[in-house]
């Protein structure tokens, strides 16, 4: 089988029958509610993605951990929460991305918590800047059962590497997805490998060079994502000139996100974040959790899914998602090419 098969066999292997009635309660609920427009939600995540520190080596400049702009505390997750989370979700959830905010590589457990993750059968992924990925850490994170790696690589040579990844060494990533792909090689198994490259203004001319950069370095597969942009009157020069590679276009003279932000939510229905201190927070787009619904360091994670708040935030969405302001910047449904 090929590296695309392979990781599709690798999710397919942790579908149980009591996991697939609960995916099958969340999807029918969800087309339900937006049919009705009621809040009608069944079942528990799917899948979620749990952040391990908020901590990074770079300062990406519309990063939060880059930035270091947040107004939640910072830190790293500990093997006791990970362990309660997964304790409490096991039966129903398939698929943990180990990422949120900051570099997963800097928790010192990271890879002790993935391997909890896999002992109980739940396909991991997690995303890395790569500047961590030494021969003993390609070693562990194969060990660990990590499913996926995703490397954000942003350009093809330094000076524009750099522009984005400030801080970041394009050499060191380089050599960390080598030390990766031979440490697959010669494990004979090992996480699908995805360079993630988005395409700004200053990088958009380098997309065949990096499609044949990749070739070269034999990782799974290229994907082309979008730039996520906060404040246009200074950062418009992020933007590529491209309307295809942008989330944005110009609509009567301003810069608007092409997505239609319909009054409906997938995520909403089967995911969530849970931070490295335990808020559950709605999604991803929410990055400094400012919609929390709980703690499952204290409450019980199926306690806060169902709860009034999460449910009022729900049915809110689908009434009226283009007056939530983590929506307002959401690329939910939209393309990410490869």
């Amino acid at each position: 089988m090929n590296a695309a098969a392979v990781d599709a066999w690798n999710y397919l292997k942790v579908l149980r029958p009591r996991r697939l009635w609960n995916a099958s309660r969340i999807l029918g609920s969800y087309y339900l509610s937006r049919f009705t427009k009621k809040n009608l939600h069944s079942g528990y995540p799917v899948a979620i993605s749990i952040e391990p520190t908020t901590s990074c080596n770079l300062r990406c400049p519309q990063c939060p951990s880059g930035l270091r702009e947040f107004t939640r505390d910072t830190g790293m997750l500990g093997p006791a929460l990970n362990r309660k989370v997964i304790d409490e979700l096991k039966s129903d959830l398939t698929y943990i991305t180990y990422y949120f905010q900051g570099e997963p590589y800097l928790n010192p457990d990271f890879l002790d918590m993935v391997s909890y993750a896999s002992a109980n059968n739940i396909y991991t992924a997690t995303s890395t800047n790569a500047h961590y990925l030494t021969p003993g850490n390609c070693k562990k994170t194969i060990d660990s059962g990590l499913k996926r790696l995703i490397i954000s690589l942003d350009g093809s040579t330094q000076e524009t590497y750099k522009k984005y990844r400030i801080g970041g060494q394009l050499d060191k990533v380089l050599q960390g997805t080598k030390n990766l792909v031979e440490a697959k090689k010669k494990a004979g198994k090992g996480p699908y490998i995805i360079w993630q490259f988005i395409v700004f203004g200053h990088n958009e001319h380098q997309i065949a060079d990096m499609k044949k950069l990749a070739r070269e370095y034999g990782v799974d597969k290229l994907a082309i994502k979008t730039a996520q942009i906060y404040d246009f009157e200074t950062n418009i020069d992020l933007l590529p000139a491209d309307e295809k590679y942008a989330r944005y276009h110009k609509k009567n003279g301003k810069t608007v996100i092409k997505n239609k932000l319909l009054n409906h939510c997938w995520r909403l229905w089967h995911n969530c974040v849970i931070t490295w201190d335990g808020k559950v927070a709605p999604c991803c787009f929410d990055k400094d959790a400012s919609h929390q619904f709980g703690d499952v360091s204290k409450n019980s994670f199926r306690e806060i899914w169902q709860s009034a708040q999460y449910n009022s935030f729900r049915l809110l969405v689908l009434r009226s998602r283009k007056n939530i302001d983590i929506c307002q910047n959401c690329t939910e449904g939209t393309k990410i090419w490869s």
